[in-house]
């Protein structure tokens, strides 16, 4: 079992965990508590009553929220030709073609998100060894498979999350930073809440979400009635 220091006891001393809340208000409580001396990351847990293997039930997709994440995504492009010429317009931090398969294979990994065109994928699938285990691989999925390569990037800086069920059937994401008001973290969860219920796979039956957690990087886990 996990020790946590007095920092944490003191933080969540009083707190009933078996209570569920909304939203808003365990934003607010999270906020309240935060004792981190960094602008802490608020993240939501859900886990789906969903089977991985099963090919319709791999639930992943992406999202911008309202209010973006707090954060500013290094995005790169591997692109050629006039998408190279529109991803470094609309703000790609890298954009390249066999340079930058190369650079990876080379070991360098400082960024966040990776967008590719169609055509690009024959070579960048070189790299599925490096970039997949890191949830780092373009996929269509998500948006990061795209002719439209301004608008991925501009969506991604934006606060576009990648969401993906991982093999318990979880899917953790992140909604915002602790310095956000309480009423804007709970508009981003119910716009990434609403997207994975609109996920629902047709064939599933039953329960599909059997529950939600919020959190902040080292907050405790409130549990959501959503």
């Amino acid at each position: 079992m996990a020790k946590h220091g007095k920092k944490y006891m003191d933080a969540v001393k009083g707190l009933d965990k078996s209570k569920t809340y909304s939203a808003e208000e365990a934003a607010e409580l999270l906020k309240k508590i935060d004792y981190a001396k960094f602008d802490s990351t608020i993240e939501v847990a859900i886990n789906l009553d969903v089977d991985p293997k099963q090919a319709d039930q791999q639930i992943r997709g992406a999202i911008v929220l309202p209010n973006g994440t707090g954060k500013t995504s290094k995005v790169i492009v591997f692109a050629e030709g006039d998408q190279a010429k529109a991803a470094e317009a609309a703000g790609a931090d890298v954009v390249g073609s066999d340079d930058l398969v190369e650079k990876i294979q080379d070991g360098w990994l400082d960024f966040d998100v990776a967008v590719a065109t169609p055509p690009m994928m024959a070579k960048v699938g070189r790299l599925g060894r490096v970039l997949g285990p890191k949830g780092l691989m373009p996929n269509p999925k998500t948006g990061t498979v795209t002719m439209d390569v301004e608008k991925a990037v501009n969506d991604i800086k934006a606060g576009q999350v990648a969401y993906r069920v991982d093999p318990n059937g979880l899917i953790h994401a992140p909604i915002g930073k602790a310095s956000f008001d309480a009423a804007k973290i709970a508009e981003n969860f119910d716009a990434l809440y609403d997207a994975i219920l609109k996920a629902r796979p047709a064939s599933l039956k039953g329960a599909y979400v059997t529950s939600v957690n919020m959190t902040s990087t080292f907050g405790p886990g409130l549990k959501i009635n959503a």
